[in-house]
């Protein structure tokens, strides 16, 4: 498509206000995966917040609620004189620009917004027409735990100073001092031409330093300097990152849906940067001011596998960038081979705490899985990009020193087999060989097994991984299918799937199995009968996994049920989500869903539409990427594929199910045969090298191959709020 298609495509999806947002699920947000801003109409005043992934405390006691949590930073405010008639705003997706008017009894403000991509700024133009003189002015908010609003200060906490405002030449710095160290620091400068006002801002963080101040007034100046060039390189970024891959179907809020949630992950992370918290970096009133392991930072990230955008990937960062403190997570005994992660964390993967030892009976956070599961999202980024790097400098190192961890306590039982001391299944309870870590505990040693040889490492601790690979005891199942651990079955509803982890997103108990086939679908349909304590993620992981099992309808089924407002806890106004408080992870995950009806790449195997349900007969995707490092292109129409072109960014070879009726022809693009092995199920092996593309299509019918979006036929009103 050409850059005008892609943005009147783009427009399409984006969201719209003719009504005032006063709720976190209705507001417009802003990001640059560290500097985020929410905005807010109410009464007179369009309120931005100001929120920064990195600002956090540094106690040592307190831990991620209380002692490293993240902390508020500010707003910045545009008061009307005037009484508010109307709001019309849009969120130009392609730009990643927030535009509108607000409308008062004095006349007509206009403002342009948007977060700098790269900079970390925030920029505000505002225009006033008649007798309207709206001011901006920017209110600092005490750094105060936000878990305050829920529970109260653990005894003794002492509160830090309150912020202090100065002039520094043209700018206005407001500095944050910690009783621990470090400093907050946010600038801003106010342009004023004839009506027009220009408001440039930006906030830092530094730990230990007290520096921030320093890099925030040398961030405004340099963006002040910049002028127009300032927004012509912050679309620039936005436009590229969207032509990096393309998906289209008829159902246009679902589609709008899907679109946004990579306007969002890109809002809300970026490689280097930390990995994002609970509410992304849109601190907000929450309970859950930190990250969250033990599935909330693993569901954020899967939509930039697919769908081609490694450079947002701050989990692999972050564990490369943290293995020290990763060590320090355990208790002194193992540091020295071992590794693992609580279940909240700083950005820097610390809480102040150490993980549970399996068979003491002491206290602390029992779930021995969460870093394990981590690194499984690393190597999905390995896998779809093969570079050896982050397999040989982040999955080898961390995941050999976590399954170390596992190794210290698995014991042989009278049976002959491994088991494990009592531990925990995320927010379920406490369970002797629990399925949660008995599954990623054989996906641990399989993984390391073959990356050694892979890395051609000759590993002394490789005979211990096929010993645990063959005498670990067998997962504890029931008439139900997969129990929570040995002697405790899945009773009572609950929304995690962490007892289903094998099934997805880990694949070592998979649809392809067939003697497996009755035990997925057991777990599935049991989990998904004891409904009362679902949430939004229990629909987009059932939908996932009814989509691995090539069940589209089935899979569509659970998935919608994400955005039924007759649920507790729907996927709101602007896409967001809230439980007690903000949870970013549960629409991205949504997005991975869309992800698994459209294509899927796991076992070896290239998947082109394998779960498509029948509510979408056509659908285009366009250099979606695979595992194995390939981009596929297809066009299913009427419910039938096209063709589907794959082109090779690796040099591995390739393992499609493509998923045409009847006799096909495997070219080039240009029509040169090309050389396959039929498996005869409708699967092809096809050696390509690094660069080459096939092209799959039916026999006799050369296909148009040019990528366009498809027509709606369900149409949908956009996000927002819409008159």
């Amino acid at each position: 498509m050409s850059e005008r298609d892609w943005e009147k495509f783009i427009g399409a999806q984006d969201l719209v206000w003719q009504k005032p947002p006063t709720q976190y699920g209705q507001a417009p947000f802003l990001g640059d995966g560290r500097l985020g801003s929410v905005v807010y109409a109410e009464g007179n005043t369009v309120r931005f917040t100001v929120q920064h992934a990195d600002v956090q405390d540094h106690r040592t006691t307190g831990g991620s609620q209380f002692g490293v949590c993240r902390l508020p930073v500010g707003n910045l405010k545009l008061t009307a004189a005037g009484v508010v008639s109307a709001v019309d705003w849009r969120l130009d997706l392609w730009n990643a620009e927030l535009r509108g008017t607000v409308t008062t009894s004095l006349g007509v403000i206009s403002f342009i917004a948007y977060v700098h991509s790269t900079r970390s700024v925030l920029s505000l133009q505002v225009t006033a027409s008649g007798d309207e003189k709206p001011v901006l002015e920017f209110v600092p908010s005490k750094a105060i735990p936000p878990r305050a609003d829920f529970n109260p200060l653990p005894d003794g906490y002492v509160f830090n100073p309150d912020p202090v405002t100065k002039a520094d030449g043209r700018e206005t710095l407001v500095t944050q001092a910690l009783n621990a160290g470090g400093q907050t620091a946010t600038a801003f400068r106010l342009i004023t031409t004839g009506r027009a006002q220009r408001l440039l801002l930006s906030v830092a963080h530094t730990y230990p330093e007290v520096d921030a101040d320093k890099i925030v007034l040398k961030a405004v100046r340099e963006a002040a300097v910049l002028g127009g060039l300032l927004t012509r390189s912050h679309r620039k970024w936005w436009n590229a990152f969207y032509q990096k891959s393309f998906l289209s179907f008829g159902e246009q809020r679902l589609q709008s849906f899907y679109w946004i949630q990579l306007y969002k992950v890109a809002s809300g992370s970026r490689a280097g940067s930390p990995v994002m918290a609970t509410t992304g970096p849109w601190l907000e009133k929450t309970p859950w001011a930190a990250a969250w392991w033990n599935l909330n930072v693993q569901l954020e990230y899967w939509l930039i596998h697919g769908s081609g955008h490694l450079e947002l990937d701050s989990i692999t960062s972050t564990l490369k960038n943290n293995q020290e403190q990763l060590a320090l997570n355990v208790k002194e005994p193992y540091r020295n081979d071992s590794a693992g992660v609580g279940r909240s964390t700083d950005s820097s993967t610390s809480n102040a705490g150490t993980l549970y030892e399996p068979g003491t009976g002491g206290t602390g956070v029992k779930e021995l899985g969460n870093l394990t599961w981590a690194l499984h999202n690393v190597w999905l980024s390995y896998r779809h990009s093969m570079d050896v790097r982050i397999l040989a400098d982040v999955v080898f190192p961390l995941l050999r020193r976590s399954i170390n961890y596992y190794l210290h306590f698995l014991k042989k039982g009278n049976d002959g087999k491994l088991h494990l001391d009592v531990t925990t299944s995320p927010e379920y309870g406490d369970a002797p060989d629990c399925n949660y870590d008995l599954q990623l505990i054989r996906w641990g040693c399989q993984t390391l097994i073959d990356s050694a040889k892979l890395l051609k490492i000759n590993d002394p601790l490789e005979p211990k991984w096929q010993e645990v690979l063959r005498d670990l005891t067998p997962y504890p199942v029931d008439a139900n299918g997969f129990m929570i651990g040995a002697g405790v079955p899945f009773a009572v509803s609950h929304r995690h799937f962490s007892h289903l982890l094998a099934t997805f997103p880990l694949m070592t108990v998979n649809w392809e199995q067939q003697e497996n086939r009755s035990l997925i679908e057991k777990s599935l349909h049991h989990w998904m009968s004891l409904e009362p304590a679902h949430r939004g993620y229990s629909y987009s992981g059932s939908g996932s996994i009814a989509a691995r099992m090539f069940r589209g309808d089935e899979a569509y089924g659970y998935f919608v049920k994400m955005f039924d407002t007759t649920k507790r806890y729907p996927v709101l106004e602007n896409t967001m989500y809230t439980e007690a408080g903000p949870v970013v992870e549960t629409p991205l995950s949504g997005a991975q869903t869309i992800h698994d009806f459209v294509c899927q790449s796991w076992g070896g195997v290239v998947r082109v539409f394998p779960a498509v349900p029948s509510a979408w007969p056509d659908v285009v995707i366009a250099d979606h990427s695979c595992e194995g490092g390939f981009s596929v292109t297809a066009r299913r129409s009427g419910g039938k594929t096209q063709f589907v072109l794959v082109r090779s960014r690796a040099g591995e070879p390739l393992v499609l199910r493509h998923g045409i009726d009847g006799p096909v022809s495997v070219v080039t693009p240009s029509g040169r045969p090309v050389r396959y092995h039929d498996r005869g199920d409708g699967t092809f092996e096809i050696p390509l090298r690094r660069g080459q593309e096939v092209l799959v299509h039916p026999r006799g019918r050369r296909p148009d191959l040019a990528v366009r979006p498809v027509s709606i036929t369900t149409p949908g009103k956009p996000w927002g709020l819409p008159a």
